[in-house]
């Protein structure tokens, strides 16, 4: 079963390097996320459901009939075996999945029907019991958990009515209809929680919703061919325990690889801020135009609704559009008049220099200096260095030049004083589809237009930014409980 923070589910992953490196960002804000307290929002929704769901199992307690035989051991073995499986996590992204069905199901066959409920929230809250006392999930997370435990009343239900007594193979075809309500329950909670916490696109919830069914479909049989025959000996359930003990040695490799990840990705973000001091020592200009071009930059990608396993690199490329331009000699750089032609032509070779010593970096920086290479070339082919024109030039490439004209025109300079925003407008409309793509142009006129971005956004903003401290816009940010 997948988890969202307290869900089951929050993001899936492509195999693409973009995709990889979202998943390691998300990776690292989800486990951030889960150290810290709940929202207020999140308390009162959140705290509806868990105290919802406790109300819903005591009903169900107090008014089902037990028809089972049932042991004492056994049933405190499979909450002790359902709360250990829990802690299998496997990351994706966002969210992370477990195996917890193997036990689930022998829960609903095996356990007094009538207090499964409670049972299932026992069992997560001691689940996570060992991340709270280490603080790596706050205890406010409790709530989040119980309030994600809807999946199970729908089932128990389903069994009540059917096949309330002693689990065979004769009543398969009720325990598929359980597992359908299962999955139903599942659903209609995901649904209600991203309508009232998430915000997240249908799209997105229902290929989530789908990677959650797949995972319990997987294992739903195999726990099912365990529980039956656990009944007469209870013996059997203990294959559960080295199919556990597998899939926590993945998990394990898994986390690690992550862990291992996390700490390059964080290199590459302490990296951009070096360079970006590197930037601000030499030109306190420079510094602060990529400053404000960054803040752009992110507010048209919004306008655009650029896809979100881009974002970082773009936010990257923003900020170090500019940084070959130490290489640049100040006297050219600093220049208080126009430039003659060979002045010129040495100021053109920054975004060659930029790439070159992005490259040496490589990694995630390798790519973003690709885009930074580009960050000059015009739509009609008249840009440097390499006089792309139109698509071929990187999309992150057309954004940031655009963001970057367009600051670039509104700044005091020592050989010119700055437009007004209504003349750059005019002069980002008359040169889109030659020097700007026009959809990026009218994106950038409709971020310029209706939105009142900061003159001069503090450097710890932008470092909250490059840091991935700051909700990245155009991800749904999904807190766990």
């Amino acid at each position: 079963m997948c988890n969202t923070a307290c869900t089951h589910c929050e993001r899936t992953v492509g195999p693409t390097i973009s995709l990889v490196l979202l998943a390691e960002r998300l990776v690292g804000e989800a486990r951030t996320r889960r150290a810290r307290g709940l929202v207020p929002r999140e308390k009162r929704v959140l705290g509806a459901s868990a105290v919802l769901f406790v109300i819903a199992a005591a009903a169900i307690a107090v008014s089902l009939p037990n028809e089972r035989d049932t042991d004492v051991l056994v049933v405190a073995g499979l909450i002790g075996g359902y709360a250990l499986i829990e802690r299998v996590r496997f990351e994706f992204g966002g969210y992370y999945g477990t195996a917890e069905q193997l036990v689930l199901v022998p829960i609903m066959l095996l356990a007094p029907l009538p207090a499964v409920p409670a049972l299932i929230g026992a069992a997560n809250l001691l689940a996570i019991l060992p991340d709270i006392l280490e603080g790596r999930w706050h205890r406010e997370r409790v709530t989040g958990k119980l309030a994600d435990c809807w999946y199970c009343v729908p089932p128990v239900l389903v069994l009540a009515a059917l096949a309330p007594g002693q689990p065979g193979f004769d009543d398969s075809a009720v325990y598929l209809l359980a597992f359908a309500a299962q999955l139903i329950g599942d659903l209609g909670w995901s649904v209600i929680r991203a309508w009232l916490l998430d915000e997240m696109p249908l799209r997105e919830l229902a290929a989530s919703w789908l990677g959650s069914a797949r995972v319990d479909a997987t294992f739903s049989p195999v726990a099912l061919m365990i529980a039956v025959p656990a009944t007469d000996y209870p013996l059997v359930l203990l294959v559960i325990a080295p199919l556990t003990w597998l899939l926590r040695t993945f998990a394990k490799d898994r986390e690690e690889r992550y862990a291992k990840t996390l700490e390059l990705h964080r290199a590459y973000r302490g990296t951009v801020m070096l360079l970006s001091d590197v930037i601000e020592f030499e030109d306190d200009y420079t510094a602060q135009h990529s400053r404000l071009v960054v803040e752009l930059v992110n507010a048209v990608a919004d306008e655009l609704h650029i896809d979100p396993n881009s974002r970082q690199e773009l936010e990257f490329a923003a900020m170090l559009h500019d940084v070959g331009k130490i290489t640049i000699p100040k006297e050219i750089l600093n220049k208080p008049t126009g430039l003659t032609a060979k002045e010129y032509e040495v100021m053109k070779t920054h975004t060659i220099e930029g790439q070159f010593m992005l490259d040496r970096v490589g990694g995630l920086l390798g790519r973003v200096g690709e885009i930074v290479r580009s960050c000059h070339e015009r739509w009609d082919g008249s840009g440097y260095p390499d006089g792309l024109k139109g698509e071929e030039i990187p999309l992150a490439s057309r954004i940031v030049f655009a963001c970057d004209a367009y600051h670039a025109m509104t700044s005091d300079r020592a050989y010119r004083r700055a437009l007004s925003r209504e003349q750059a407008l005019e002069e980002l409309a008359a040169n889109a589809g030659t020097q700007f793509d026009p959809r990026v142009a009218v994106a950038l006129t409709a971020v310029v237009s209706e939105r009142e971005l900061l003159d001069e956004p503090a450097v710890d903003e932008v470092r909250a930014i490059l840091a991935g401290q700051q909700t990245r816009r155009g991800v749904a940010a999904r807190a766990p409980s």
